[in-house]
């Protein structure tokens, strides 16, 4: 195992003060900067530098007021245009020909968001990647839109931020903050990142002088709050800029960054399953290698705008899995279909390759674990892992229970059930292993809450992708993994031409084949619905989605007076 590139320090002056600055690795390799929080210095990224190291030029330092730089003589020097200032200093004497790439956390992302938003940045900011900490202005804006449109959800959101931002409020006040600093906060810090961030003990870290920079760092927030909050500007930058959310974090809502594609028209976001000081001190690979595949995309000059999410469907090659992989790739996801029929997925990864990045398809029998498992590993070696998967395959069979033969249980119970349990298992758990969360999208049915007796092997089937779909989600959220279940209801897609009957002739199959098919085209629910639908609960997290109008009165019927659908199920209705 290679050693640790060594660190070099140097002093960095900007505007008369001077700032600590701290190298490691080659400096002639792409230089990336960055910029600690409040009340850390430069040696929160030990970790993540050293890492980095490995493959560019890393640059921390103390900001000013903090570890080893010098502190201004009031509060104005801590204003956001003089941090900026610094910023681009300590590029401008560590990289004067090349642009850097910024990593920034907490209000070191605040800080640099200013210097992100300054013009012309872009030509000394190659790519900026973002954590726990929103441009004021940006936030200024969003405040300003939700108090103008007081909807419930609107003030759900102000209430939940203002409720985990009551540290701000505490730091306006005299002599409180600064008093519970000085008289055991500093001593009990690392007991608190402990208990609250489950980070573990290091030496080093939190820093010897941090008594006193959590003192100075108050004149952060009493310097630009309120100033910038009140009086927001119009700060869009065209630096390519990685927004990591942190699922955990308890000061920085996720929803904060909502519109942020307003200001920032190259935004790749991502996800990390971390809480606010463990995505620095305990989840630092992860986050090293974010920036590290971020900048190298950037250094290859292709665009962060087409380093979508990946996405996996299976049964791609029609249907409700071809609008879902269609829908992604709108988005500028990069998509991997798989389909039994071969020829089908490859038509839908062309159409998917003419509308977002390149997608791709493979054959798979989602019913056999084996070949799920080695398609999962492929998947992850040729493309990464990917950041949702949706099992969508699936087959149609009506029958009553006494008609239903053992062979066409199997079978239905074989893809139905058993190709959404292999696609959870293989590609959840490379999800857990990552660590960056994830989304499992299984697609069930209304029929799974609305019995049949006309539909026994298949409603179970469905029924049992529901529950299963329950008890993932109890599980996998400690992993920061989404589950949602979706249940279309009567879909306009060839699932009726392939369906199966018991108890019929093939001549009886093919003609109650075709009358399926033909009530399904009457009733005309595209399969777009169904793949918007999707999308848009990956994006929220929603955990159950009832689509069509019958699927959503079935769900509330099942739930308002379930025994009337007991009733209806003894109905010979297929």
């Amino acid at each position: 195992m290679s050693s640790t590139p060594p660190v070099r320090r140097r002093t960095v002056h900007s505007g008369g003060l001077p700032l600590a600055v701290f190298e490691q690795g080659d400096p002639d390799a792409p230089t990336v900067l960055l910029v600690h929080g409040y009340p850390d210095t430069h040696v929160v990224w030990d970790e993540i530098a050293a890492d980095l190291a490995r493959d560019h030029h890393v640059v921390r330092y103390d900001v000013r007021g903090a570890g080893e730089s010098a502190a201004p003589a009031g509060r104005d020097g801590y204003r956001l245009e003089h941090l900026a200032d610094d910023l681009f200093a300590v590029a401008d004497a560590v990289s004067p020909d090349r642009p850097v790439h910024l990593l920034a956390h907490d209000w070191g992302s605040i800080q640099s968001w200013e210097a992100v938003t300054s013009p012309g940045a872009e030509s000394r900011i190659a790519s900026y990647t973002t954590m726990s900490g929103p441009s004021l202005d940006h936030m200024g804006h969003w405040l300003r839109r939700r108090l103008r449109r007081p909807t419930p959800r609107h003030l759900r959101q102000l209430l939940h931020q203002g409720l985990h931002s009551w540290y701000i409020t505490a730091f306006h006040l005299p002599y409180l903050a600064p008093g519970i600093w000085r008289l055991g906060l500093a001593r009990a810090w690392p007991r608190v990142l402990r208990d609250l961030e489950h980070v573990t003990p290091r030496a080093g870290h939190p820093q010897p002088t941090l008594r006193r920079d959590a003192v100075r760092g108050i004149e952060l927030y009493r310097a630009n709050f309120r100033p910038t909050l009140g009086s927001p500007r119009e700060r869009p930058t065209e630096v390519p800029v990685q927004l990591i959310t942190l699922t955990r974090d308890r000061y920085v809502a996720p929803f904060l960054s909502e519109g942020l594609e307003r200001w920032v028209p190259n935004l790749t976001r991502r996800t990390l399953h971390a809480g606010h000081w463990s995505a620095l001190l305990e989840k630092g690979a992860t986050v090293a290698d974010l920036v590290r595949e971020f900048t190298a995309r950037i250094e290859q000059g292709s665009s962060p705008e087409n380093d979508g999410r990946l996405v996996v469907v299976t049964g791609g090659g029609s249907g409700i899995g071809r609008a879902t992989a269609l829908a992604f790739a709108e988005e500028g996801a990069r998509v991997v279909v798989c389909d039994l029929d071969l020829p089908a997925a490859e038509r839908t990864a062309e159409l998917a390759s003419l509308i977002g990045p390149q997608a791709h398809a493979y054959r798979v029998d989602v019913s056999d674990g084996a070949a799920m498992d080695a398609f999962a590993q492929q998947v992850a070696a040729e493309h990464g892992v990917p950041d949702v998967m949706v099992n969508n395959a699936g087959i149609g069979h009506s029958g009553t229970f006494l008609q239903t033969t053992e062979k066409e249980w199997q079978r239905v119970l074989d893809v139905n059930l058993w190709g959404v349990i292999h696609g959870c298992r293989a590609f959840g758990s490379l999800m857990a292993d990552r660590g960056r969360g994830g989304h499992l999208v299984n697609v069930s049915s209304a029929a799974a809450y609305l019995p049949s007796k006309a539909l026994t092997a298949y409603a179970t089937s469905k029924a049992a992708v529901f529950m299963l779909s329950d008890c993932l989600r109890a599980e996998f959220v400690e992993h920061g993994i989404g589950v949602s279940t979706i249940c279309p209801g009567i879909v306009n897609t060839n699932i009726t031409r392939t369906s199966t009957f018991s108890a019929t002739t093939a001549t009886e199959q093919a003609a109650k084949q075709a009358r399926a098919a033909k009530l399904y085209a009457r009733r005309g629910f595209p399969p777009e619905k169904v793949a918007a639908a999707i999308v848009g609960a990956v994006r929220t997290g929603k955990p159950v989605v009832p689509v069509t109008p019958e699927a959503k009165a079935a769900r509330f019927l099942s739930r308002l007076s379930p025994g009337l659908l007991r009733l209806a199920a003894r109905l010979n209705i297929t």
